[in-house]
């Protein structure tokens, strides 16, 4: 996948450099209506080098994007309003009208141009420039350096000098934390302790019942079959006919 294909594909990423305005220029000059604001759709169509038709295609597919970042359709008394102060010549009842963010808003959108490419390479190296470093004052890794395992941890805590305002403050805040742990917290957990050795005692005590009544029950089974075969057993000896000793089975 191309590298600025992030900001043909997220949202979020274009809207995070969606002030980087400069990039255009960077790319060619863009050629804005004599009010110094706006761009119509032929304009911009003329800037990225494509049919006025993929322009209004991207509308349609991303007008409310564009129009957070400045794209806007005037017609009747503000268009005539626009007209004067602009000095633009039209006859059309409604005209167009692209920002220069908006501007960099469809060249983060628009796929078949070189010139939104290029802007969008210039976009993406400006925001990878303009990260700040992770760690401020960090000392630069030194080449063939064997890797740190467990690196010892960084005591951020401030000093206050002793026996300033602020030390006096922390040491009560502190102290009111022991407290809390102390009175609330540690107790809370000793009776969720005591309450999870019941339940298990609970528990071992109902499977020992299941077991006693499993027992019972194959006991009794037993002790059934034994002395239905002592019944049927004296029936043969007495001389039982097929009748009775089918009763005796059923």
């Amino acid at each position: 996948m191309a590298v600025d294909a992030v900001l043909l594909e997220s949202p979020t990423m274009r809207a995070t450099v969606a002030g980087r305005v400069e990039a255009l220029d960077r790319v060619r000059a863009l050629e804005l209506l004599p009010d110094g604001v706006h761009v119509t759709t032929e304009g911009v169509a003329a800037y990225f080098g494509v049919g006025i038709n993929a322009i209004y295609s991207l509308v349609a597919d991303h007008r409310s994007e564009l129009a957070s970042n400045g794209y806007v359709v005037v017609a009747g008394a503000r268009l005539t309003s626009f007209k004067e102060v602009s000095g633009i010549q039209s006859r059309a009842r409604s005209l167009a009208l692209f920002t220069r963010r908006a501007v960099l808003n469809v060249a983060m959108l628009l796929r078949d141009s070189e010139t939104a490419r290029q802007v969008r390479c210039h976009l993406l190296d400006a925001e990878r420039a303009a990260r700040p470093a992770a760690v401020d004052g960090a000392v630069p890794p030194v080449d063939n350096a064997p890797p740190v395992d467990n690196p010892p941890p960084v005591d951020n805590a401030p000093r206050w000098p002793e026996g300033s305002l602020q030390a006096a403050v922390a040491g009560v805040a502190e102290q009111v934390v022991r407290d809390v742990v102390g009175t609330a917290v540690v107790p809370l957990l000793n009776a969720l302790a005591v309450e999870v050795g019941r339940n298990s005692s609970k528990i071992d005590a109902m499977a020992d019942r299941v077991d006693r009544l499993e027992r019972i029950v194959l006991d009794d089974g037993e002790r059934t079959v034994a002395r239905r075969r002592r019944l049927l057993l004296q029936a043969v000896d007495e001389g039982a006919d097929g009748d009775e000793l089918a009763a005796l089975l059923s």
